[in-house]
Parts: C-alpha cells; structure tokens; sequence
C-alpha cells in the first residue's frame, strides 16, 4: 500500500510538473509572437488600459508600470494597474490584450463581482494556511498511526488553496471576457486581429486551470494517504 501510494505521488507531481511546464512554454512563445504584432491604432498598454477604466467610469484606479515579465496585475488594495515593462509602453496584440485584462480585474472590483468578492474574503485564510499547511502535512504523514488529526487538520488548511483556485478560474475568466467585448466594441482591436488577443489571453487561463487541477490531484492525493491508514 506503501509503495502504491509512494508510486502515485511520483505520478501525480511529474505530470503535473510536465503539463505546467508545457503551458508556461507555451504562454511564453504567444507572448513572444504577439508581442512582434502591433496594433492598427498604435495604442500602448497603457492608453489601452486607460481608455477602458475611463468608458467604464472608474476614475480612481492607477495604472502603474512594474518590473518584470507577465507580472502584470490588479491590485485591489490600492486599486492600481500594475503592468510589466512589456505591456506599459508596448502597443503589440499582447500588450492590449493583458491591459485589457487586468482592467476587467478592476471593473469586477468597482461592482462587486460575486466570485472576485469571495476570493478576496479568503486572501487572509489562504495566507495562513499557505505558511503552516507544508509542515503540518510532513509532520502529519510521519505521525499518521499516532495523530491522525494532525493530517486532518492539514488537509482542511491544504483544501482552503485548493478552493481558492477554483474560485480564481472564473474570476479570471470573467476578466478575458469583459477584455475581449471591449476591445472589440472600442475598435482597439479589428477583425483581423481580435481572434489573436482572444488566443493570447486563452494562454494565459489554462496557467490557472492547470494550477487549479494540480491542486486538486495534490489534495486526493493526502486524502488517500488519510483514508489509507485504516487498511
């Protein structure tokens, strides 16, 4: 049972590493190839990001340059647009697009959409179980037959990120979405062009959903482990 088990872990991690690595590797060459394609308008990553808070009335949000690459975000704290050095000054297919994008964050932000609501209520829990959950999980495996509610309780705390990645998916999702209507109503984007940011950020969502699914494998994964002590 021992081995069997063992034998699982390394499956479930190798093709999880395998399938995260083929999606990132694939993120980074739509990034590349769009990044070469610009815009009929010219419009930078910020003008973009720019011209759609202000057609949807939100005048109190930032949008900011930050160092790095695919870092961009929206920070709902200090309602600010953060966009890497790729997307800030660039007026490519992928800087619209992930411009776009984080703006659609900052809209579901400005009206309270449902699934971005509960993921921020779950930012402080998820923290706290991200900071403890490794080592009560060790501690948990080693000292199965003795304390099993020690595995238990790091199963529940390992459960809160597993959740908080699934409710990321549709918030995410969402976000592409209201990305993609407006360039298409605002004319950022032409016929030609939209089905290309369309496939950019489609790249980018299966990043979440392979992290989400490898969560959930990880998390059968103990629970097996729990409901194996009894054999």
């Amino acid at each position: 049972m021992a081995v069997g088990a063992i034998g699982m872990q390394w499956i479930i991690f190798i093709g999880i590493a395998l399938l995260s690595f083929l999606v990132q590797a694939n993120l980074q060459r739509k990034f590349k190839k769009y990044s070469q394609i610009p815009l009929t308008r010219g419009m930078t990553g910020r003008e973009v990001a720019q011209q759609m808070l202000d057609e949807n009335g939100i005048h109190d949000v930032r949008v900011i340059s930050t160092s790095g690459q695919l870092t961009d975000h929206y920070d709902p704290r200090n309602k600010t647009v953060n966009l890497s050095d790729g997307v800030y000054n660039s007026n490519s297919i992928m800087a619209a697009a992930v411009a776009a994008h984080e703006c659609g964050h900052a809209i579901q932000h400005a009206r309270a959409y449902g699934p971005l609501t509960m993921r921020s209520k779950l930012v402080p829990v998820v923290s706290l179980a991200s900071k403890w959950m490794t080592w009560i999980l060790l501690l948990g495996i080693i000292m199965l037959e003795s304390m099993p509610g020690l595995l238990l309780a790091g199963i529940i705390l390992f459960a809160t990120t597993t959740l908080f990645s699934f409710i990321t998916l549709p918030v995410e999702i969402d976000a592409s979405r209201r990305a993609l209507v407006w360039l298409d109503t605002a004319g950022i984007t032409t016929s030609q062009n939209h089905s290309q940011a369309k496939d950019a950020l489609k790249s980018a969502a299966y990043t979440y959903v392979v992290a989400a699914l490898g969560s959930l494998a990880t998390l059968i994964y103990y629970v097996m482990i729990f409901m194996g002590r009894r054999n």
